[in-house]
């Protein structure tokens, strides 16, 4: 596994939908700034979903863990940082931060474990598919 850290930060705002009617973000809603953070980072990197659907794969999220530090309200801003965490494992690990923007303090942190999937069979992969390792040589080992 490598020392590199590959991250990258996605700024967010908290829209009205976003919060419950005590006028703070509902908890679900920090898994979708997550994903968003995710997504970001899979643009930026060249490593989104259709690079994996186009090489055969589906990568299920099968584990979340989000610990909440303090609550975000509407209207507010937020700063998502995604980091990839390297794995061995034909796997994709994330750990997040969730900072409020107007004061930079942690709102919350989370992990997601995806898993490699045969798009067709539906069956784990059991090794890490060429392209995927092919990526992680040229941001991993650079």
């Amino acid at each position: 596994m490598s020392e590199t850290k590959l991250t990258h930060k996605e700024e967010i705002r908290v829209r009205f939908n976003d919060a419950d009617p005590m006028n703070i973000v509902w908890h679900g809603n920090y898994l979708q700034y997550m994903e968003d953070a995710r997504e970001a980072f899979g643009e930026h990197f060249g490593l989104g979903y259709p690079a994996f659907y186009s090489a055969g794969c589906e990568i299920p999220i099968v584990n979340v863990n989000i610990d909440y530090k303090l609550p975000l309200r509407y209207g507010e801003n937020a700063i998502v940082e995604a980091e990839f965490v390297d794995t061995i494992a034909a796997k994709i690990v994330f750990n997040y931060k969730i900072y409020r923007s107007s004061d930079g303090k942690l709102a919350a942190v989370g992990q997601t474990t995806q898993v490699m999937i045969d798009k067709d069979t539906k069956e784990l992969a059991l090794i890490v598919p060429k392209f995927y390792q092919k990526w992680k040589n040229k941001y991993l080992n650079s």
